[in-house]
């Protein structure tokens, strides 16, 4: 056992999704498609009597978190770190459930794979009803596609071969549960529609495009969301929601270009790892 063990977690944004439930909540999921980014959630965990969590310097109560624990046989210090907004659309709950598992298997010896703790994380945060697809993707990294519904062992993940830089504006908070447990059936029709798009022509410019119609046909487009989408168009550069919550996401310069104060980082290829040394 060692003292302590930390992991990175890209954070995910999220351009289109399905719901797709099953009774196993590791069968449970989305498909669709989104963007592993630079900016993420560093997460170091350590043994204790008692199992605390603290995000940035703040305890806090993350059902994710504690089910990973659990399911892990486990209690620890868990503490988080991001650049993130929180409850803006960037998984900073399934990047931190993800962390979790892959620092505490390092920190109490679990020997599991990295299939079996994407699984446990993808699992609690199902549970937890704070996302359906996020821990896959940030699990692989870059621009992945969710083909089917579920954790890894069910999941078919493909990807756009791309890297670029990405800005993204955020404006508040969407909750995903309140959008996620209600009637999904249009939603999940259009997520198939701008899947289909993007399996046929998988670019970023088509991931751009098939994100801003899903927001619409979905009915989740904000109207300041919708502004600010306008706005990067109309100086020529392109710019889509990010699903959960009230942020846009652009390629390039898109944002700045529009005049806005955007955040910076680009498209992260390796996906959640442990990081060697000490935190």
């Amino acid at each position: 056992m060692s003292e302590q063990a930390r992991a990175f977690v890209p954070g995910h944004v999220t351009g289109f999704f399905t719901v797709d439930r099953a009774d196993d909540p590791t069968e449970t999921g989305s498909r669709g498609g989104g963007l592993a980014l630079s900016d993420g959630v560093s997460v170091t965990v350590e043994p204790a009597a008692e199992t605390a969590v603290t995000l940035d310097g703040e305890r806090v109560e993350m059902a994710a978190v504690e089910r990973v624990l659990e399911a892990l046989r486990v209690s620890a210090r868990v503490t988080a770190e991001t650049p993130l907004p929180l409850g803006a659309g960037f998984g900073v709950s399934g990047a931190t459930a993800l962390g979790t598992a892959l620092a505490a298997n390092a920190a109490f010896d679990r020997a599991l794979s990295y299939n079996e703790l994407v699984t446990i994380a993808h699992g609690a945060e199902v549970q937890a009803g704070t996302g359906l697809g996020d821990v896959v993707g940030q699990a692989r990294g870059g621009v992945p596609l969710r083909l089917e519904p579920g954790a890894p062992r069910h999941n078919y993940v493909d990807a756009i071969p791309a890297r670029a830089r990405v800005e993204y504006h955020t404006l508040g908070e969407l909750s995903t549960a309140d959008v996620v447990g209600g009637d999904t059936a249009t939603l999940t029709r259009a997520g198939e529609r701008a899947l289909s798009m993007v399996v046929e022509d998988p670019t970023l410019d088509t991931f751009t495009r098939a994100s801003r119609q899903f927001s619409r046909e979905a009915e989740l487009l904000t109207e300041d969301v919708g502004r600010v989408v306008r706005d990067v168009t109309g100086a020529g550069g392109d710019a889509a929601m990010a699903m959960l919550g009230e942020t846009v996401f652009s390629f390039g310069t898109g944002l700045t270009d529009a005049g806005y104060d955007a955040s910076v980082c680009e498209v992260y290829p390796p996906g959640a790892t442990v990081e060697n040394g000490p935190p």
